[in-house]
């Protein structure tokens, strides 16, 4: 009998269910049918009355059936279309958006029994789009107050792919988000002013009666302060043998980029050679938006895997499908896309009329990668760690590289950055409310691969670039008028792998002619490599075929310091005025280097023991008053070398972790932070990662 009851019970609640959806269904197709006719009134193309005109219920009645088969359509074929295109280039679909959904509508009223509805094509896709939203705005305020119709709704983001899985475990899950190039520095400031105030609340700095839940940690990057470095790190355990964002390698003939996908792929390669274990994510883990991927089965997003045929094995682009296949989701991005643009367009506008400085160019197709890196890729992205986190992934590491994309060519203390941060937090606080219906407890760790330091262009202060000084002190023939640098942010390189596209020409090694050397730019990091000569060159061989290039570069007010492999001393750093100092001996005379603070001199000595570390590193100049740097491409807020807030990022997480570090302690290094990550999977009663030969050796030695 007790069964039986709990069997009715179960069946009331189940038909309690069906009532609710069904007057949810109700209500927007009510809501639906009024905004079309609305939109009859307002439009002159769009109709839903034949020529002779019909009463108001006829009318009524052919915009009831037109909404009707418009919202079947939408929640049957659209789904199908966008798995069909797939193929397509992710943001041309986004793209598509409109003309899809316009297109529904056209059959919707070619559909329709009465007859009676006629749009222009054009107008179709207003009409389509406005009813989308207005449907997506009713569905998502009727269901507010329902909290398993919420979860159910969300839930439907990871179904299709974890209808086979067993069941996920009770023990803690963790979600590592990154905010990609959010500094220390920058992200205490935006919880001061009130930017981000979930972040607040999780630190109890906002004035409330709430205990902290988290603790905030600042670390620090090697000389290599930047995304493939640090998140290489990070998801993979090292980050030897990348001595910058680009760098050439001689005995392969290459430039190797960091967000270039088969770069990527090479690197990560590498990475697992190296550690002997395929990443911190290898267990049911989740990569999403990362250059890497961390050794995760479920990937959305990950450039390593974009230059490769799509697969089982490689699903990157199907990440798209699980946002887009809803086409209310996909009107509202495309919208933001475009809000976006707009917003970009009036900010530059307004910087130039007044004369804002330091200011670098924001034409051409950046508008659109910016929208892409603020909207398409944080939706697409936040949507998949939804959809993990319903599912119950054990680990799932997530990047957004919008702050880092618009802090580049806006500034990171601007107000086009701090509004990014504040949409972030409040991407955050989603991530927070979906945790509440997960079918597994979850924690979340906030952490940054890097930070971002202002300053204005080595072109702008000095009207030549650092190609252009490299020239002149080889004695070749350097152009009056001098190229700018291009600006080779991972949300450029991401909107090229959607596009499928090549890299940049400026990227790609072209042969050079003998004695032209290949000069690379990473943030205010540059590196100057001799082609014809197979192996590092060392100070004597460079002063031998080029007396004044050390001099030249040494001395410029630029520039902050100079590494080259010696003949005599192993390695040399070398400094304006002639100072130039061992390697050996940095530790009680540090030169150049005491400016840019503690670890630069153990950052600079294991730079410099990578095999494919440039012939000459140059680091800009930095003024620790202001923090400010010289960045070698057209940024005026940069990353990639020593200096100021760029070596800063953070890690925030529960304090029911246990501390990263000992106290007194500082956290450096990607692979220190690699360590700690695992130790908390551990601590969660999650899955034991196995820290691989090297990766034990290391914890062993720290």
């Amino acid at each position: 009998m007790r069964g039986v009851g709990w069997r009715r019970a179960a069946g009331r609640i189940g038909w309690r269910r069906i009532t609710r959806q069904i007057g949810r269904s109700v209500a927007v197709w009510a809501v639906s049918t009024l905004t079309m006719l609305a939109l009859a009134l307002l439009l002159p193309d769009f109709r839903l009355q034949s020529a002779d005109g019909d009463s108001a219920t006829r009318i009524a009645l052919t915009a009831a059936l037109g909404a009707g088969a418009f919202g079947i359509l939408s929640a049957v074929v659209w789904p199908l279309l966008v798995r069909l295109l797939l193929l397509v280039p992710a943001l041309v679909l986004g793209l598509l958006v409109f003309f899809l959904n316009g297109s529904l509508l056209l059959v919707a009223l070619r559909l329709n029994p009465t007859g009676r509805g006629a749009v222009a094509p054009e107008t179709a896709v207003i009409v389509a789009a406005v009813m989308s939203a207005v449907a997506s705005a009713t569905g998502g305020a009727l269901a507010v107050r329902d909290d398993e119709a919420y979860r159910r709704r969300l839930h439907r983001l990871a179904a299709r792919r974890r209808r086979t899985d067993p069941p996920c475990a009770t023990t803690p899950g963790l979600v590592f988000l990154q905010l990609d190039g959010v500094g220390h520095d920058v992200l205490t400031a935006a919880v001061d002013k009130g930017l981000m105030p979930t972040l607040a609340r999780l630190l109890a700095a906002d004035g409330g009666t709430q205990a902290p839940t988290h603790r905030l940690t600042p670390w620090h990057t090697d000389w290599s302060s930047q995304t493939g470095a640090s998140q290489l790190g990070i998801l993979h355990g090292s980050t030897y043998d990348v001595p910058a964002f680009r760098w050439y390698e001689k005995d392969r003939g290459e430039v190797m980029v960091c967000n270039r996908p088969t770069s990527a792929a090479e690197l990560q390669r590498r990475a697992v050679a190296h550690t002997g274990d395929g990443g911190l994510l290898s267990v049911d883990g989740a990569s999403r938006g990362n250059l890497f991927s961390g050794g995760a089965g479920e990937q959305a997003l990950v450039l390593s895997i974009a230059a490769r045929r799509r697969s089982r094995e490689n699903r990157s682009r199907a990440g798209y499908f699980a946002y887009f296949s809803d086409p209310a989701n996909a009107v509202r991005t495309a919208l933001s896309f475009i809000a976006e643009v707009a917003r970009e367009i009036g900010e530059s506008t307004r910087a130039r009329f007044r004369r804002r400085r330091p200011r670098v160019s924001r034409g051409g197709l950046y508008p659109l990668v910016r929208a892409f890196a603020t909207v398409v890729e944080r939706d697409v992205v936040v949507a998949a760690v939804m959809g993990d986190m319903l599912a119950g992934r054990t680990a799932v590491y997530a990047d957004l590289v919008a702050y880092d994309e618009v802090a580049h060519h806006s500034g990171p203390h601007s107000r086009d950055a701090e509004k990014v941060l504040a949409r972030l937090d409040r991407s955050i606080a989603l991530l927070a409310r979906v945790a509440d219906h997960a079918p597994r407890p979850y924690r979340l760790v906030v952490l940054s691969d890097h930070g971002q330091s202002p300053g204005e262009t080595f072109h702008a202060r000095y009207g030549l670039t650092l190609a252009d000084l490299v020239r002149a002190g080889c004695g070749l023939h350097v152009p009056r008028r001098a190229e700018r640098t291009h600006s080779g942010t991972e949300a450029r390189a991401a909107v090229r792998a959607a596009l499928r596209r090549p890299v940049e020409e400026g990227e790609q090694h072209r042969p050079a002619r003998r004695r032209e050397p290949i000069v690379l730019a990473s943030g205010n990091l540059g590196l100057v490599s001799f082609p014809e000569v197979r192996h590092r060159m060392t100070k004597e061989e460079i002063d031998a075929r080029h007396p004044a290039l050390l001099t030249t570069l040494a001395n410029h007010p630029g520039i902050g310091f100079l590494l080259v492999a010696s003949a005599a001393h192993d390695g040399v750093l070398l400094g304006p005025g002639g100072t130039e100092i061992p390697l050996a001996d940095l530790d009680h005379d540090p030169g150049p280097l005491a400016r840019f603070g503690p670890g630069a001199v153990a950052a600079v000595r294991r730079t410099h023991s990578f095999p494919h570390t440039a012939d000459i590193m140059v680091n800009s100049a930095y003024e620790p008053a202001d923090g400010e740097v010289l960045a070698f491409e057209e940024q005026i807020g940069s990353h990639g070398g020593l200096g100021g807030a760029q070596s800063r990022p953070f890690l925030m997480s529960p304090l029911e972790l246990s501390e990263p570090t000992a106290a007194g302690e500082r956290l450096t290094g990607a692979e220190q932070v690699h360590r700690v990550l695992r130790r908390w999977l551990g601590e969660l009663s999650g899955p034991e990662v196995p820290l691989g030969a090297a990766a034990e050796e290391e914890e062993r030695a720290a």
